[in-house]
């Protein structure tokens, strides 16, 4: 597992705000945090260090963040900070600007300007869910007057660049407790080119980024429309390349440099993924009625022979004596 988990049931009732406030503290810049519900409070986070970028996945009853210009003048740590609302909404007057947030909407605000983030509602008690991420400007390959145009305005996380960083965050958050420490460093990297591919699409600046930069980002986002579209036999590399309005050579060669597992071709790829998903079905209890031939056709797989003979050579088990394995009853010892 990365990161350190925070849970308000863990702390005693009347200290519950007050200590998750100066975790907040010391994950962001400093504000002044108050919430009409402090006295009974409720908030889940995990802060997530992954190098230099800083992913807190957070719920919690709503509260209010102000950074004052005093603030701003007695501690500038540089930082530009990206929230992903999941649930609930929540508002925000930033660089002039006021703008209100619900689900799958992005915002961007700089340390080194004043803000106020507050409840969309007053009173309500409803979670506010998300994730928020913080990292150095500097890290950035945009210009300040470019990024400046983004701060404050709602930006969509449902299509495009914005879809594919919103499911990297998501992901991390789910998958942050099988994650090790040594994963950290490489995450950080791809979530900065992500960050940077999706701040040059929202700036019109996309041809400004370095080639490794636009690079990694793509095959990002070709791994990301390979995994939502398993399901389909027709997936093929000609198929992908074209839905990317790339060649088919571009393709081939992208992923032999980017792609995990030195340099694994994208069908080998696509094979693995759907016998992985296939496996962890026909080992699930809850799936023991689904015909094999079903499982293999819902991961892509429509032939049963042929998805029997890639089965075996992947894992030395025919799908039906792989099933038996994984759901007989464990033997009982004396």
């Amino acid at each position: 597992m990365i990161g350190t988990v925070f849970r308000s049931e863990d702390v005693p009732a009347e200290h519950r705000f007050d200590y998750w406030r100066d975790l907040v503290h010391r994950a962001i810049a400093p504000s002044d945090i108050t919430s009409e519900h402090a006295g009974d409070f409720w908030a889940e986070q995990r802060l997530l260090e992954l190098g230099p970028v800083m992913v807190w996945p957070t719920s919690f009853r709503p509260a209010r963040f102000l950074r004052t210009e005093k603030m701003v003048r007695q501690c500038d740590p540089e930082l530009y900070h990206l929230s992903l609302i999941l649930g609930g909404g929540m508002g925000l007057d930033h660089v002039g600007r006021t703008e209100m947030y619900g689900p799958r909407d992005l915002w961007v605000t700089d340390t080194a300007e004043p803000y106020d983030v507050r409840p969309s509602d007053s009173g309500d008690r409803h979670l506010v869910t998300g994730v928020a991420v913080d990292f150095p400007k500097a890290l950035l390959p945009l210009s300040p007057d470019r990024v400046r145009d983004v701060l404050g305005r709602r930006l969509s996380g449902r299509e495009g660049t914005g879809s594919l960083l919103t499911e990297f965050l998501i992901g991390l958050d789910r998958q942050s407790a099988s994650l090790q420490p040594s994963d950290a460093p490489r995450l950080g990297s791809v979530l900065l080119d992500l960050l940077s591919a999706w701040f040059a699409h929202v700036t019109d600046m996309e041809d400004t980024l370095p080639p490794e930069t636009r690079h990694r980002a793509m095959t990002a986002r070709i791994r990301a429309f390979i995994r939502q579209n398993l399901h389909d036999p027709g997936l093929t590399p000609p198929v992908i390349a074209a839905a990317h309005h790339i060649s088919l050579s571009y393709l081939h060669r992208l992923f032999q440099e980017q792609a995990p597992g030195g340099g694994e071709t994208v069908a080998a790829w696509i094979r693995r993924l759907r016998l992985e998903g296939a496996r962890r079905d026909l080992a699930d209890p809850a799936l023991h009625a689904v015909p094999i031939h079903t499982v293999a056709a819902r991961w892509g797989l429509p032939r049963p022979s042929d998805f029997a003979r890639a089965f075996r050579s992947a894992y030395g088990l025919t799908p039906k004596e792989y099933r038996l394995q994984a759901l007989s009853p464990p033997e009982q010892t004396e």
